[in-house]
């Protein structure tokens, strides 16, 4: 039963006609398959009942002995028919066949009479609609027009173009329209060529353009343009979207019409037709669109598949065409209707049943149809069913223990039950589609499931399975139950104290309320039992003021959120306003705009405060600065009493001592205080001149021969006790004898002018 012989499908479908009045009419069908096999037809979806007119030969087709437009009775054979094929495992149903009778309407565009000059180009046109499409011909003075003359172009839609024309080309033309239906002339029509070929320069001017088009594939398409002017303008075509037209099925007829062979949808476009004049950029334009249609065709068939009872079956049918083709489903048939355990997704494209039992084995086709035609194709579904399986379970109940709790138990099948491995719990929102199902799965020893984490106030449906190592049974008898509600959780509460007499409650919304209507706020003095309240507030309120409260006692402030259900729990806050009143009467309230003016005041004050320290640093630099330079001048001043020549040298030496008297206390006084300069860094920052060094080598000589029985008066002037700079010391007039006044004087006392 599964070969390829086995699946029921046609091998000939009827197809679109134009038929004749009066004359017979056969629709084809033939259809492969597991016999027996029952043929029937349809007519607009409406069974054809055999009659003298309409009746089904033996092979299958339907055969119409005078199709006729208009019935005396007002019916007509014009439709849409289909053939239906049915053998036992389902029904499949033909593509549908547009019936038309043949008809031509009268000409509505006759030819016009035209007088042009030698050389230039004439065009007549006739129109008329029919069908089949009418074949037109044309005649000139009663004669078919020669159409192997290469300046006489006849396009398909009934225009006749003659280029070059010459004297010769004058007489009267008309078209002649044919198809099955009927022959039709049109009215008559002269053409005068006049004068001699004139060399008066024109612009190129294109008279006809392209006409926007709407073809099917693998027709053709002529796409019309003429062009006049002097010199003969050149024609040429180009895509509006700069893609190449390409060469092949390409040809240009006449002086430059378009003609595409063999359409296909790639050829859909806009045309440019552009005349130039030869030589030069002057051109002109003109556009017309193609639109080439594609009948609908499968890119993936639907696969029949065998599948056991209570899985998921899947079809999947993919159509391309131009337009995209819309895609229905039939099964046996009839236009297949979903539910809650049959789903069409991706645009029609996949078929899902779910759950599938023996009433969903059937044929199941998928029909593609667009403006330019229709297809189908069809697949069937097997449901495997293993003998001995067990019975559905028994007696399913749902009892709903909380909000978010159900406990479903059940009854074991009444049949086959030795087998049965466990059981399958099937668990779904009511409101949801089948494919959100979910399973729990059970042992076989038990009859109950406590089914958790579902959400309040929502309805759940249930269904059990039994299994066995070779299938499962049919489900049991479906239940719907809902949870309890549930009341919102406690809401988080804040409160702050605003003044003396207010306090400020303030509370976060939260999706752990669950769902809630509002707030209920009370409050009290705690030493009474009474509250005040419910002040009742909605859902997006996140805040309120108390206000007109004693500031002398304690209050509990309670919040808690509502529902329909009832109210949840509640949050307290204790508050105390005593402590804001003390702060009140120990830091009166501020003046804002004074504050502020007070910050504004020490910023300033804190940027010149910054200026000050900055100028305070510098000024110490500097004082340290000239502190050394006063001291650097206090020795120099030193020195040149030591060497002024004018004071005798007792009174030198007087100078001498006490200067080196008050230098030894003071150094001795700076040694106690551990402030001695550094004489390194004095030497560093200082460095002593060649003649300084020789005024103190002359100097401790000189200290070295004197008495030593006076320490003070021999005691040399420390270096430490002043800084020593390169200034040579003012010249001292030579004596008599031309030697130098810092030499030291033998047979005199000790001296030190350097």
């Amino acid at each position: 039963d599964f070969g390829r012989s086995s699946e029921l499908a046609f091998v000939v479908e009827p197809s679109d006609d134009i038929a004749v009045q009066e004359q017979p009419l056969i629709l084809y069908c033939q259809v492969e398959g597991i016999q027996p096999i029952t043929i029937t037809w349809r007519k607009n979806g409406v069974m054809i009942v055999d009659s003298e007119n309409a009746f089904m030969l033996a092979n299958g087709s339907l055969y119409v002995s005078r199709f006729q437009r208009v019935r005396g009775d007002g019916s007509s054979d014009e439709g849409e028919y289909d053939c239906m094929a049915q053998n036992h495992y389902g029904l499949v149903v033909s593509r549908k066949a547009k019936i038309q009778a043949a008809t031509m309407s009268d000409f509505h565009i006759h030819p016009q009479n035209a007088v042009v000059e030698e050389g230039g180009v004439a065009r007549f046109q006739c129109q008329i609609h029919g069908l089949p499409e009418p074949v037109i011909l044309w005649h000139k003075n009663s004669m078919p027009v020669n159409t192997d003359n290469e300046r006489y172009t006849l396009l398909p839609k009934g225009v006749l173009q003659i280029t070059g024309l010459r004297a010769e080309d004058s007489g009267i033309f008309h078209c002649v329209a044919t198809n099955i239906a009927n022959v039709k002339f049109s009215r008559e029509a002269r053409l005068t060529v006049s004068g001699s070929h004139s060399t008066v320069y024109k612009d190129p001017m294109i008279l006809v353009g392209p006409e926007n088009l709407t073809l099917t594939v693998h027709q053709t398409a002529v796409l019309e343009c003429i062009a006049t002017g002097n010199p003969r303008p050149i024609v040429s075509w180009s895509r509006l979207d700069g893609r190449p037209i390409g060469v092949e099925g390409i040809q240009v007829l006449g002086t430059g019409n378009l003609m595409i062979s063999d359409l296909t949808v790639q050829h859909s476009g806009i045309y440019v037709c552009a005349a130039n004049k030869p030589g030069t950029r002057v051109r002109r334009t003109a556009q017309g669109s193609l639109v080439v249609q594609a009948p609908a065709e499968f890119v993936q068939h639907p696969q029949s598949i065998s599948r056991p009872v209570g899985t998921t079956a899947i079809f999947t049918c993919v159509a391309q065409g131009e337009p995209p083709p819309q895609i229905t489903w039939l099964r046996n048939g009839q236009i297949l209707e979903t539910s809650d355990h049959i789903k069409l997704k991706n645009n029609n494209s996949t078929l899902s049943i779910y759950g599938i039992n023996q009433a969903d084995e059937a044929i199941y086709q998928c029909l593609a149809e667009n403006s330019a035609g229709s297809t189908q194709a069809s697949a069937r579904l097997t449901v495997l069913w293993a003998d001995g399986l067990p019975s559905p379970p028994q007696g399913v109940r749902a009892e709903t223990v909380s909000a978010t709790t159900i406990q479903v138990s059940w009854e074991k099948p009444l049949q086959n039950t030795k087998e049965i491995i466990g059981y399958v719990l099937h668990i779904r929102k009511a409101a949801d589609p089948v494919e959100m199902e979910y399973q729990e799965a059970v042992s076989k020893s038990t009859f109950q499931q406590l089914v958790t984490d579902l959400e309040p106030s929502t309805s759940y449906s249930f269904y059990i399975k039994a299994y066995t190592s070779r299938g499962a049974s049919k489900a049991s008898e479906v239940t719907v139950v809902s949870t309890l509600g549930e009341v919102p959780a406690m809401p988080s509460l804040f409160i702050k104290v605003i003044n003396s007499t207010t306090v400020q409650a303030t509370w976060e919304p939260s999706i752990k309320l669950g769902q809630h209507e509002g707030f209920k706020l009370y409050y009290r003095k705690v030493h009474l039992s009474q509250y005040t309240g419910p002040v009742l507030l909605a859902s997006n309120i996140t805040a309120y003021n108390i206000t007109h409260l004693d500031a002398s006692v304690v209050y509990e402030v309670k919040l808690l959120a509502y529902n329909q259900h009832g109210d949840g729990n509640s949050t307290v806050r204790f508050v105390s306003l005593r402590e804001t009143v003390e702060r009140t009467v120990l830091n009166p309230p501020c003046d804002c705009m004074k504050d502020e003016q007070n910050n504004k005041t020490s910023t300033t004050g804190i940027i010149i405060g910054i200026h000050i320290g900055v100028t305070c640093i510098i000024f110490c630099i500097l004082f340290l600065m000239f502190g050394y330079r006063g001291r650097l001048l206090m020795c120099k001043n030193v020195q040149e009493q030591l060497s002024t020549p004018q004071i005798p040298r007792s009174q030198r030496s007087a100078t001498g001592l006490v200067l080196n008297g008050a230098t030894r206390r003071d150094r001795d006084d700076r040694d106690l205080n551990g402030k001695q300069l550094d004489m390194n860094e004095l030497e560093r920052l200082f460095p002593a001149s060649p003649s300084q060094e020789q005024q103190e080598k002359g100097m401790t000589s000189a200290h070295s021969l004197s008495a030593p029985h006076d320490e003070t008066q021999i005691s040399t002037l420390p270096l430490d006790e002043f800084s020593i700079i390169e200034e040579q010391p003012e010249p001292l007039p030579k004596n008599p004898h031309g030697s130098s006044p810092a030499a030291p004087a033998p047979n005199h006392g000790p001296a030190n002018e350097g």
